[in-house]
């Protein structure tokens, strides 16, 4: 796993063994953060990630200049290793162990970007949860987006505030922004070989 843009560009992070994780290839990460910098300077935006895994989308963000950074995740080896590695790397990351929906149903803040990144296994009605939950506790800021990582089995195109969706290898991101009448809905899918890495 590395950090491919940003400050400490290049930089490898390994995390321990053992951890119930299914990383975001490098291939895809780039390829999302390409969309992402067609919308967004990075410097000082809040990022929330959830189901944040071993932290590799919020040093992404956080080599980029983004700050603050939640990251939120239900298992304890996972915020151990992200704490870990904000302190080496001096990340303003917030590592909360948390069940992705408690946290969610008693949030208040609002944040630029949103990333989730479910398990893969999680059925069709749990990823809209994601979805309506966030939209109904406004936490989204007003030009913000949200992303979701899922596979092709899952579609999340008839949800509200869906924008457009990107389909790299085994992996599909899904876009919202907080729709306001006049903005078009880009359905565009973007089709590249992906690697593991």
């Amino acid at each position: 796993m590395r950090i491919i843009s940003g400050k400490f560009k290049g930089r490898r992070i390994s995390p321990p063994k053992g951890l119930p994780v299914r990383p975001t290839t490098d291939m895809s990460k780039e390829a999302l953060f390409n969309v992402l910098n067609n919308h967004f300077s990075f410097e000082g935006l809040k990022i929330l990630d959830l189901f944040a895994g071993t932290g590799n989308i919020s040093y992404e963000f956080a080599s980029r200049g983004s700050t603050p950074i939640t990251s939120v995740d239900g298992d304890f080896g996972c915020v151990k290793f992200i704490k870990k590695t904000a302190e080496e790397y001096d990340f303003n990351i917030a590592a909360l162990k948390s069940d992705v929906f408690k946290f969610l149903e008693r949030n208040n803040a609002t944040y630029d970007i949103i990333f989730a990144d479910p398990p893969y296994n999680f059925d069709q009605k749990t990823f809209e949860k994601i979805v309506t939950i966030i939209f109904e506790r406004n936490s989204l800021n007003e030009d913000g987006m949200m992303v979701i990582e899922h596979s092709k089995y899952t579609k999340l195109d008839h949800m509200m505030n869906f924008s457009f969706m990107k389909s790299y290898g085994g992996s599909i991101f899904s876009f919202f922004e907080l729709n306001n009448g006049e903005k078009e809905v880009d359905n565009e899918n973007e089709d590249i070989e992906d690697e593991e890495e």
